[in-house]
């Protein structure tokens, strides 16, 4: 989503990092691109001109260490200025009580339904006892939908069909928690297509009843700035704890997550980066302030890698190699580790100076090319992927009927795979030569 703030920022450090000196004149002129780029990417007029200014009083301020270049301490001040606009740390769910409650409340369609099915997902990893609660009436299909959404996620569903009294609901709902010892309810609230008092009403009566320990605002990040005006019309009305960003995989200028907290003085505490239940993340601001600056995020992808990778399963795939002894099944494995840890693009985002790399790349084409393997795999028999020697060309023309592609480029990826196996055999041996060899290296090295 910040693509477009990030490669307009890229240019304007160009010129901050060949600052020879801080001076009122060049920073004030590279900071008016800075600006410009926040205001392109719908960031409010106020929060951009405010943080401008302080990133200017705290450059002039500051003492200028020999060792690093004056540029890239006004860029280390804007990183940190970022920082505190998106929220300065993390701020996790403040959840107390048993039943702890949730409300979930927004518009219609910034995805309530979906995110109270993530939400519910990421607690129960956390060891919490969900109940996801149907508390929209209102929209056909609403109950539905959750209800689909718990079977996905194997988390209880309460939902009174045909019943239009949400209050009744509600209390209903917490006897089912308390007799099922479900310890979080999170309630999938009505949306309307914009603010109106019978909405806003209802959701205060609906508060008051359960009384939440989280009310979370869900907005849509491809709102832009109508969605900082949502925000401060929900808060006031029901004094929101934190929001959630929907949609942050698309193509969005990104000006709500940076403005959000500042506006309303309250966090952003999680946001959806894809349509699929495990696209929901918390959100940290530093993390955010990195990426968005072209500095990556290597500290999520380690999460990320950490939760996709059984390591168990990566140690017995690492013997096998250092053997010689990786077959076509083991390589449909680690093509279908790989795509648990999301796209390329997003992978190569997260890296230093990944932003940069990624201009003009096509990783489409790349994705492609890797589901075009995994189904020429998929298209072998066990006996096949465990002894590639016996494909024949009547067993090759049925992969590749069998898989949508052409004989040619089925051999194309069987010769690779073949050399992919020599290399290993042969990293193998040189390991098995150097471990023969410690011994009597180690003796060489020994001072006399």
């Amino acid at each position: 989503m910040f693509d477009s703030l990030s490669g307009k920022l890229q240019n304007a450090f160009r010129n901050l990092r060949g600052l020879g000196k801080i001076s009122e004149a060049n920073v004030g002129e590279a900071l008016r691109e800075v600006r410009l780029a926040l205001l392109e990417a719908d960031v409010n007029f106020k929060v951009a001109r405010d943080f401008i200014e302080r990133v200017k009083v705290k450059s002039l301020g500051q003492e200028v260490v020999a060792s690093i270049q004056p540029g890239q301490q006004v860029i280390k001040l804007i990183h940190d200025e970022l920082v505190d606009l998106l929220g300065s740390s993390n701020a996790g769910l403040q959840l107390s009580g048993n039943p702890s409650c949730v409300l979930m409340v927004g518009l219609h369609g910034s995805g309530k339904t979906t995110s109270s099915g993530k939400l519910a997902r990421l607690l129960h990893k956390q060891g919490r006892t969900p109940l996801l609660v149907a508390a929209d009436v209102y929209r056909p299909a609403a109950m539905e939908q959750l209800e689909k959404l718990g079977q996905q996620l194997q988390i209880p569903v309460f939902a009174h069909k045909g019943e239009t009294d949400v209050l009744k609901i509600a209390r209903e709902a917490l006897e089912f928690a308390r007799a099922n010892n479900r310890n979080t309810l999170i309630f999938d609230t009505a949306g309307r297509l914009q603010i109106d008092e019978p909405l806003v009403k209802e959701l205060v009566r609906l508060r008051d009843l359960i009384k939440p320990q989280e009310t979370l605002l869900v907005l849509d990040a491809a709102t832009g700035q109508e969605a900082v005006n949502v925000a401060t019309h929900f808060d006031q009305a029901l004094n929101i704890t934190g929001s959630i960003l929907t949609r942050l995989d698309g193509d969005a200028r990104g000006g709500a997550a940076l403005s959000l907290k500042a506006v309303t003085g309250k966090p952003i505490k999680f946001v959806g980066v894809g349509e699929k239940l495990d696209e929901f993340e918390p959100f940290h601001p530093e993390r955010m302030a990195s990426r968005i600056l072209g500095m990556g995020d290597v500290v999520s992808l380690v999460e990320k890698a950490a939760e996709a990778v059984d390591l168990d399963e990566a140690k017995r795939m690492e013997e096998k190699m250092r053997k010689g002894q990786f077959t076509l099944e083991d390589f449909l494995e680690q093509l279908r580790q790989m795509k648990k840890l999301g796209s390329l693009e997003s992978i190569v985002s997260m890296l230093p100076g990944g932003a940069e790399a990624l201009k003009g790349a096509d990783l489409n084409k790349q994705e492609k090319e890797f589901i075009r393997m995994e189904a020429m795999v998929c298209g072998m028999t066990l006996q096949e992927r465990r002894n590639p020697h016996i494909l024949n060309a009547r067993r090759r023309q049925r992969i590749a009927k069998g898989s949508g592609v052409s004989v040619t480029e089925l051999n194309t990826m069987l010769n690779r795979f073949g050399q992919m196996q020599q290399m290993m055999k042969k990293m193998g041996k040189f390991q098995k030569m150097m471990a023969r060899m410690g011994g009597g290296a180690a003796g060489l090295l020994r001072p006399r």
